[in-house]
């Protein structure tokens, strides 16, 4: 048996076991609670959970959903952030291979994984995630890609121009287009990807906010107004190019080769 056969499995443990904390981090981080004290509770009665409660998935499925106590209903989410985590994990091994820039890839995956459920819930990406995140990212640059001149140009990049767009948006418009904790987030990601994905990270996420966002507010029936978790589509396009960073930059390079031919340019 040979590590290639193991690592997939270990890592498939791993991060199951990381996103029952990744769990808490999404519970009690926007009400500002400790995520080490105290242990895992029931949110609805208040008792705390005995160690096969918290068996990742399984705890859950065996539970049926419901506290074993209150018999109040525990989410959904809980096993599905698991599921997520543990896929990651997987998915990372097959995708960047077992390289130290592999460490660096899961560690900012599961901090794209609680940031995109808190804002997806909360309208809200903490800072305790990205501040730090950013200082991580820049910080294995010196050592890992993309290197600490594109991290460095990515992070400057990634918080100011859209920053710089999204204020002269609201001069013009007279409303927000984007909160602080957006740029925050981009900046984090320009960090750990460096300065050409966090371009099309930005590109991607609001194609995806267009497709994804604009189609469930004309489902609803709400107006374009209507605030959306951009945070959240930051987050899936931020995957998209980590996990498949050589395909998207082809992807990319094609459709630019192809507009500049079509326009006469090339």
């Amino acid at each position: 048996m040979t590590i290639d056969t193991v690592a997939p499995y270990l890592l498939l443990a791993l991060g199951l076991i990381i996103g029952s904390f990744l769990n808490v981090c999404i519970y009690r981080l926007p009400r500002d609670e400790s995520v080490v004290w105290p242990s895992s509770r029931c949110t609805s009665c208040g008792r705390a959970l005995s160690w096969y409660e918290n068996i990742p998935v399984l705890s859950w499925v065996a539970l049926r959903g419901r506290c074993r106590t209150c018999g109040a209903g525990i989410s959904v989410q809980y096993p599905l952030v698991e599921a997520i985590t543990a896929a990651l994990f997987v998915g990372g091994y097959f995708a960047i291979g077992p390289t130290p820039l592999l460490a660096a890839r899961l560690l900012f995956a599961c901090a794209m994984v609680v940031l995109f459920a808190v804002d997806l819930e909360h309208f809200i990406l903490p800072n305790e995630i990205t501040l730090p995140g950013t200082v991580v990212g820049f910080a294995l640059s010196f050592w890992l890609a993309p290197g600490w001149q594109s991290s460095l140009i990515g992070l400057l990049v990634g918080g100011l121009f859209p920053f710089l767009v999204a204020e002269a948006y609201a001069r013009l418009r007279g409303r927000e287009g984007m909160g602080m904790g957006d740029f925050k987030m981009l900046a984090m990601v320009g960090a750990f990807l460096g300065w050409p994905m966090v371009w099309l990270v930005l590109i991607l996420s609001c194609v995806l906010g267009i497709v994804i966002g604009g189609g469930a507010l004309v489902v609803s029936r709400r107006g374009l107004a209507t605030r959306i978790p951009f945070g959240t589509f930051i987050a899936l396009a931020a995957m998209i190019c980590a996990y498949g960073e050589a395909p998207v930059l082809g992807t990319y390079e094609r459709i630019v080769r192809a507009y500049l031919t079509w326009a006469g340019l090339a």
